[in-house]
């Protein structure tokens, strides 16, 4: 599945609920699902600057894939972090750059955040990415 696909899957999902309070408690739900960091990963170096929650995302590359494993000290968070790494997990550090991520808009996720959650997404995409273009880097 691409990640457009994959975007598209979570865009069907989300226009399920018909308010807001429905699709955060979704988002807890996904944040259940997420593939958890090892606490050894839990470092300073893994840690999402500018969120205010804290967040870490380690990624490593297995066969060609980044593969990514997340945490997070809040609920919502965590299900955002678990939503971004559902779309651009187990893809090619290309595929990744090239994301556009319109899910994030066409879900309203932004308008629906608080400003400094809306940071700390912003900043979820760029480390994501930036994992991506240093796999790209290196190979």
């Amino acid at each position: 599945m691409s990640i457009t696909d994959k975007e598209l899957e979570v865009v069907e999902e989300f226009e399920m609920f018909d308010d807001w309070m429905e699709k955060y408690e979704h988002l807890i739900e996904l944040g259940k699902e997420l593939n958890v960091i090892t606490e050894q990963n839990k470092v300073d170096v893994n840690l999402i600057k500018g969120c205010q929650s804290r967040v870490w995302v380690h990624a490593e590359m297995i066969d060609g894939k980044v593969v990514f494993s997340a945490d997070s000290d809040a609920i919502i968070t965590r299900g955002i972090i678990a939503l971004l790494i559902r779309v651009l997990g187990n893809e090619t550090p290309e595929a990744i750059l090239h994301a556009d991520l319109g899910f994030v808009d066409k879900i309203g996720l932004k308008d629906h955040l608080s400003p400094t959650r809306a940071n700390g997404l912003v900043g979820m995409i760029k480390q994501i990415k930036a994992y991506a273009l240093s796999f790209m880097a290196k190979s």
